[in-house]
């Protein structure tokens, strides 16, 4: 049986369970990380050089980087499910998943780990504002390239969105100033009719 090592409070570890529960994968979770810790004692430190998580263990096979491992998991299981069928599909799932790790990721960390994870009075405001702002330009992109779309790379969920899922949701959750985005709320709203986006992404912060 699939091995996911990883506290179900890391949006990383949240794209590969939300990712299972799509392609119906049976898997045992092995808390690891945030409070849990471990990252740096045995067996964890041997799978993950990086001592993040999560790590999946397929068998013999270890991999890390959550993206990575939502592609393999559709890959390997996903019998042509979050998969788009042709290239040009793939390339434009893969590039959003891309997109998250280079520009929204990096956006909105600072917003929510001040928001959400540093004492009030220890909370870096500057930063904050500056994310804020950030957050909103990467998200008005967003915004137009989901027009006359359902999800991110077309009329069917894939792999494209997973990794964008649990960053819209704090998006939309946090205690922010907001432009009006309309077609990244429908496409939020079609995301929380996924029985794994609500079970293991919208949960509190």
């Amino acid at each position: 049986m699939l091995k996911v090592w990883g506290y179900t409070g890391s949006s990383n570890v949240q794209k590969v369970l939300w990712a299972c529960t799509e392609l119906g994968i049976a898997y045992e979770r092995v808390d690891v990380g945030g409070s849990h810790g471990k990252l740096n004692e045995e067996p964890y430190k041997s799978m993950n050089p990086n001592l993040l998580v999560p790590t999946i263990e397929d068998g013999k096979f270890l991999l890390w980087e959550s993206n990575s491992c939502v592609r393999y998991l559709a890959d390997k299981y996903g019998n042509g499910k979050l998969l788009p069928k042709t290239a040009e599909g793939r390339g434009d799932a893969s590039r959003w998943m891309d997109w998250q790790l280079t520009t929204v990721g990096p956006a909105i960390r600072p917003v929510f780990l001040n928001l959400h994870r540093t004492p009030a009075e220890k909370r870096d405001m500057a930063a904050v504002a500056a994310g804020v702002k950030q957050s909103n330009a990467v998200f008005t992109i967003l915004e137009r390239y989901l027009a006359g779309r359902k999800f991110v790379a077309g009329d069917e969920l894939s792999v494209g969105d997973i990794p964008l899922g649990p960053f819209v949701y704090r998006y939309l959750t946090m205690k922010i100033d907001r432009p009006d985005l309309p077609n990244v709320k429908a496409w939020y709203d079609r995301l929380c009719q996924r029985e794994g986006y609500r079970k293991f992404v919208t949960v509190p912060l």
